[in-house]
C-alpha cells in the first residue's frame, strides 16, 4: 500500500478553533505596529475627524494615497464642513473632484453630506445601520468609520485586508470570488470582536498591505506578522491570493476639438447628466464606440464647418479607465471665422468661450485637462497673463452654470450670449 506524502507547500488543513485562534492572534500585534509606524496623512488627526474621514475613505476608494494626498487639502479648505459641503453646488464639488477620476464618488460624498446635515444634524452617526442609510457608504465605509473614527468593533475589508488575511491563513483563491470575500469578512469580524482596539488594528491591517504586504514583493522581513504567516513560512506569499480576473474594457472612440476665439478663449461645453464623465466639462468632443477611428470629415460634420482644410490633428493617444478604453484624438480648428466660430458653439449643452487657464479650474476629467494643455504654450502671452489674471471657477461659475440656453447669433459682429455667456470675439 503506497502512502503520499504531503508538499511542504501545502500546510496541513487546521480546524475552525485554530483558525479562528490564528486570526484572533493577529490583532494586538497589528495595533502595535501601526502605533509605531503609521504614514502621518492630513486625515489621521487625534482624535478623529468624522467629516474629514468621510471625505478621506470616498476619496480612497480605487485611487492610490499619493493622488489622494494631491486633492485632499484642497477640498477640505473650499469645503471646511460638513454643512459647507452640503450647500455646495454639484459643479463645484466637481470642479474640486477634478483630477481623482471615479466622479461618481464625488456626487456620492456630496449627497452624503446633504443626509448628514438633513437627517443626523450635521453629526455622522455612530451606529452602523443609519451609517449605512447614508449615500456612498457601504459595508466597507461604514465599518471603517465606526471602527477608525469611533472605534466601535466592526469589521472592514479591502483589497488590502484581503491579502493579508489570505497570506497569514495561506488560503487559496482568487481575490475577488465571493467566498474569499466572505470568508474574509467573517475573519475580520473576529479581529475586529478580538481587538484591544478595533481603531488601530482595523487600520493597521489597511497599512500593513499598503506599505509592507503589497501585491508584489512583499517586504516580509518588517512584517510584524511573519512569525504567524502560514504562507510566509511556506513560501507562498507571493502567489497568495491569486489576482482578480482581468476587467473587460469597451473601446471608445473620443475625438477632441480645441477652437479658440480671437482672444484666445477656447470653447467648452457641459457633458451630458449621465453616463460617461457625467456633467463634466470638455471642448467639443465626438465619440462613438467601437475601432473605427474618427476622421477629419467627421470633425468637419460635426463643427458643421464645410471646410476641412481648417481643421488641423495633433497628437492621438490611448487613456485608460476601469471599463473602456479610450482612443483619443486631439483636433484643432485654425483660423476660424466668425461664422466658424458661430457654428461650433451652436446647440452645445452650457457652452461658452472661456480663458484657457480659467477652463483648467473647472470640473475636468484627466483626458480633457490634458487636452486642453495642449494650447496653453501656443497662447500668446497677453492671453496667457489674461487667463492668470481671473479668478478661474469662482469668475465663470454664473456664466457657464447659470442658464441652459445657447448663444444665439446676432446683427453685431460677435455672437450674442444669453444672459450670464460670454461673447465670442
Amino acid at each position: 500500500m503506497s502512502h503520499q506524502t504531503r508538499s511542504p507547500q501545502q500546510p496541513r488543513a487546521r480546524s475552525k478553533a485554530a483558525d479562528r485562534a490564528l486570526t484572533e492572534s493577529i490583532a494586538l500585534p497589528l495595533a502595535q505596529w501601526f502605533q509605531r509606524s503609521a504614514r502621518p496623512l492630513p486625515w489621521r488627526t487625534t482624535p478623529r475627524d468624522p467629516y474629514r474621514s468621510l471625505v478621506s475613505e470616498l476619496m480612497l476608494q480605487q485611487t492610490q494615497v499619493s493622488r489622494v494626498l494631491e486633492k485632499f487639502q484642497p477640498f477640505v479648505r473650499r469645503f471646511s464642513t460638513i454643512h459647507a459641503l452640503a450647500q455646495a453646488a454639484e459643479s463645484d464639488v466637481l470642479a474640486e473632484w477634478s483630477g481623482l477620476g471615479y466622479y461618481r464618488r464625488a456626487r456620492l460624498l456630496h449627497a452624503a453630506a446633504k443626509c448628514v446635515v438633513e437627517n443626523f444634524a450635521g453629526r455622522i452617526p455612530l451606529d452602523i445601520t443609519e451609517l449605512r442609510s447614508i449615500p456612498g457608504v457601504g459595508r466597507y465605509t461604514a465599518g471603517a468609520l465606526a471602527s477608525i473614527v469611533f472605534d466601535r468593533p466592526e469589521p472592514i475589508v479591502d483589497g488590502n485586508v484581503v491579502r493579508v488575511l489570505s497570506r497569514v491563513h495561506a488560503r487559496n483563491g482568487a481575490a475577488d470570488e465571493p467566498s474569499t470575500i466572505k470568508w474574509c469578512w467573517d475573519h475580520a469580524t473576529i479581529i475586529a470582536s478580538s481587538s484591544p482596539s478595533p481603531a488601530l488594528t482595523n487600520e493597521g491591517m489597511m497599512e500593513l498591505g499598503a506599505t509592507v504586504c503589497t501585491p508584489r514583493n512583499p517586504r516580509c522581513e518588517a512584517c510584524p506578522l511573519r512569525d504567524l504567516c502560514v504562507a510566509h513560512r511556506t513560501g507562498r506569499q507571493s502567489e497568495i491570493p491569486r489576482p482578480k480576473r482581468a476587467a473587460t474594457r469597451r473601446t471608445i472612440q473620443h475625438a477632441s476639438v480645441l477652437i479658440l476665439d480671437r482672444r484666445g478663449r477656447v470653447l467648452i461645453e457641459q457633458r451630458p447628466a449621465r453616463g460617461l464623465w457625467a456633467s463634466m466639462w470638455q471642448t467639443p468632443t465626438l465619440e462613438r464606440e467601437g475601432e473605427k477611428l474618427i476622421t477629419i470629415n467627421d470633425i468637419a460634420d460635426f463643427l458643421r464647418i464645410p471646410r476641412t482644410d481648417l481643421i488641423k490633428p495633433m497628437q492621438r493617444f490611448e487613456h485608460t479607465t476601469t471599463h473602456r478604453i479610450v482612443q483619443a484624438s486631439v483636433w484643432k480648428l485654425e483660423s476660424p471665422t466668425l461664422a466658424d466660430l458661430r457654428a461650433a458653439a451652436k446647440d452645445r449643452n452650457q457652452s461658452a468661450y472661456v480663458e484657457v487657464e480659467a477652463a483648467l479650474t473647472l470640473g475636468l476629467s484627466n483626458l480633457q485637462r490634458r487636452v486642453i494643455a495642449e494650447i496653453l504654450p501656443a497662447l500668446p502671452t497677453t492671453a496667457r497673463i489674461r487667463s492668470r489674471s481671473k479668478p478661474g471657477y469662482e469668475a465663470l461659475r454664473n456664466v457657464l452654470c447659470g442658464s441652459s440656453s445657447k448663444p444665439a447669433a446676432s446683427p453685431s459682429s460677435t455672437l450674442s450670449p444669453t444672459p450670464g455667456k460670454q461673447a465670442v470675439s
